[in-house]
């Protein structure tokens, strides 16, 4: 989420927005993570007041969902933007989202990775000045590679010693092992992505092996069924099932740093049982990466 969160940022979560989320593990100490609790006892997932009213574009807290050794309560707090939600489709085309066919960013909150080229070394300050602070040196030609938003990658532009600077997009296409569904019939990457339609309660889905791969942890790990592949048959919980019903609502977040993000489009979509809060306000900021001190005027600056 970065630049719109910072490292040192400590942050407000309005876990009422989307009503509160009862605890899995009763025996474990509060507000102490995946550490000081006893999974003896495990409650099903329930939240006060219905499901969570999560709208685009909203800064949500959600329990990472990849972290299958803890109970979901005491999985790591993740923070990322929701960009879909249940029964959206979302496609990327040239880094740029697109839900239900509609142009969805807000590009003057995102950040892209550029390759610069410079006909002088960029110095120390002019990296302070502009806080080039992600990226660096990647050639003794002067060639650079900085995350910026597309307003600081225009302001660079127009210095007479940036003799070039290009977005690091990704070709379509060209397929990324490490990007949901992790299957190379869907030659997706970051900047290409889908189209892809967000599973909602009540959805009937027609599975076959080419679609398994979306559906495969919902069914098995996120909804708790066995799931097996037979002579390219599909079983789950030892029944045939050619169509699977599915039972919560999934969410799709990303990170407002395109290039440098681990997010849905790595490790596919966000159950709605992992919802923790929405992101509100920052309360306090710190830098301690890069400076010393306390940052003033990021104190109680709301989140957007």
């Amino acid at each position: 989420m970065e630049k719109s969160l910072l490292t040192g940022d400590f942050m407000l979560i309005n876990k009422l927005s989307y009503g509160p989320r009862l605890p899995n593990t009763l025996l474990s100490l509060p507000f102490v993570n995946q550490r000081y609790y006893l999974d003896w006892i495990n409650l099903p997932y329930l939240r006060l007041f219905g499901s969570p009213g999560v709208e685009h574009n909203d800064v949500v807290v959600f329990n990472y969902p990849q972290e299958d050794e803890f109970p979901v309560d005491h999985r790591s707090y993740f923070v990322k933007r929701c960009v879909a939600l249940p029964g959206d489709t979302l496609s990327i085309e040239q880094g740029k989202v697109y839900v239900n066919g509609q142009f969805a960013d807000n590009q003057s909150l995102l950040q892209y990775n550029y390759h610069i080229k410079s006909s002088v070394p960029i110095d120390s300050a002019f990296i302070e000045r502009y806080q080039l602070y992600e990226g660096g040196k990647i050639s003794d030609n002067n060639d650079y590679s900085f995350t910026l938003t597309d307003a600081m990658a225009d302001t660079l532009r127009s210095k007479t010693f940036i003799t070039g600077i290009e977005k690091n997009t990704e070709k379509t296409e060209m397929w990324d092992e490490f990007v949901f569904p992790l299957n190379s019939h869907y030659k997706w990457n970051v900047d290409h992505y889908g189209p892809l339609r967000i599973p909602a309660r009540g959805d009937s889905v027609f599975l076959d092996t080419l679609n398994l791969c979306f559906f495969e942890r919902i069914i098995r790990v996120y909804e708790g069924n066995t799931l097996e592949l037979k002579n390219d048959s599909i079983f789950i919980n030892d029944v045939f099932a050619p169509v699977y019903v599915v039972r919560q609502n999934y969410y799709f977040m990303m990170g407002d740093n395109r290039h440098n993000s681990q997010d849905s489009r790595h490790w596919g979509f966000v159950p709605e049982d992992h919802i923790i809060g929405k992101a509100t306000r920052i309360v306090y900021s710190t830098d301690q990466l890069y400076h010393s001190g306390v940052r003033r005027e990021r104190l109680f600056q709301r989140i957007h």
